[in-house]
């Protein structure tokens, strides 16, 4: 009797033996892992971009009058000294004819004050008259050039302002809005119209401090970049980075970049809106699936699984992110290590896991 209940004690526990070690190997599940490899990777950032004519202007009148005449409308392509506007000039002309005639007038006296003056000197030398008289007419002599000098100078402003009546273009460009029309009356420094040449034009865009110095870092001085339109449509020309502003803005962070783009067809105009499509190159890194990774306190994570399938989280710094992958730095994640790929929500710390080669 005691035998028999040995053998069932013995038999009971070897079921229970089985049983658990059954169970224990159903609890080791199977994950699939991937292992880095170096890449050679690019990636495009995205900047608005606020675009400016090269050359952009408001012309003002120069001279107060009625608006005589516009020869020009708005949107029209002008050449460069093609008439724009003309202001009523009857004024201005009547001033250059009585600048002419005080000329005139000033020349005459100059010329009674140099005679006067030699035949002073020739009594004086003769002692018919006193030095005196003689330093008068000199006086009247020198006072006589220096209202010819005064009459020519007002005759050259009087001509300067009649010229000023015609409002010609200063450059090859389109005209913008015209506030004042014909017959109008405009002061010196009013508005007439501005100027824009669109051949070609600048965009500005801001970038991080972090991506200006990595863009320093790849020595790209000049560099290549697209324009996205406001219809999301590519602009048709290239542009070509050409200037970085000397200071970070402390506000932002960021410092100004200024490309510029051939405008050919004249289809960007200023104060157009766009994205600057930037390309960054990257080399020799690891890439990362993001459903591969996760976070805790805003710091990212890998479960990485050690030679005895024992996994472990490791904490990385994503150099960049990409869509659905992170970039990170061979420093960081060694080309042996096994990152798991799949099913990061259902182990934690310590778990033994079966493995299965997702990717080499």
């Amino acid at each position: 009797m005691k035998n028999q209940r040995l053998l069932l004690l013995l038999a009971i526990g070897i079921v229970v033996s089985c049983g658990t070690k059954e169970t224990a190997s159903k609890q080791i599940s199977t994950y699939p892992i991937i292992k880095p490899v170096l890449v050679d990777t690019s990636y495009t950032s995205e900047y608005v971009a606020d675009i400016q004519s090269v050359k952009n202007i408001e012309i003002r009148a120069r001279v107060s009058g009625f608006i005589d005449q516009i020869q020009i409308d708005e949107g029209e392509y002008v050449k460069k000294n093609q008439l724009l506007f003309t202001i009523n000039n009857k004024q201005y002309k009547e001033n250059v004819s009585i600048a002419k005639a005080a000329l005139k007038s000033s020349e005459s006296a100059l010329k009674s004050a140099k005679v006067e003056y030699f035949n002073t000197k020739i009594l004086c030398e003769k002692n018919i008259i006193s030095k005196t008289e003689l330093e008068k007419a000199e006086a009247m002599f020198e006072s006589a050039k220096s209202n010819v000098e005064q009459s020519k100078s007002e005759l050259n402003s009087a001509l300067i302002d009649l010229s000023l009546t015609r409002i010609l273009a200063p450059f090859d460009g389109v005209v913008n809005r015209i506030p004042n029309k014909k017959g109008s009356l405009v002061n010196e420094g009013s508005l007439l119209t501005s100027l824009s040449d669109n051949k070609d034009v600048y965009a500005y865009f801001n970038v991080s401090e972090r991506e200006y110095l990595d863009f320093i870092s790849q020595k790209k001085r000049v560099d290549e970049v697209l324009l996205r339109l406001a219809n999301n449509e590519l602009h048709s020309a290239k542009g070509i980075v050409e200037s970085i502003d000397g200071e970070i803005n402390k506000s932002t962070g960021n410092i100004a970049f200024r490309a510029k783009f051939p405008n050919p067809k004249g289809v960007l105009r200023h104060g157009s809106s766009g994205k600057i499509l930037l390309s960054h190159t990257l080399n020799n890194v690891v890439l990362i699936p993001q459903k591969s990774t996760f976070e805790i306190q805003e710091k990212t994570y890998v479960f990485v699984v050690d030679k005895n399938y024992i996994v472990h989280s490791k904490s990385i710094t994503p150099l960049h992110r990409m869509p659905n992958m992170y970039v990170v730095s061979p420093k960081e994640i060694s080309l042996n290590t096994k990152i798991l790929f799949e099913g990061i929500q259902n182990v934690k710390n310590g778990d033994k896991i079966h493995i299965v080669n997702k990717l080499h």
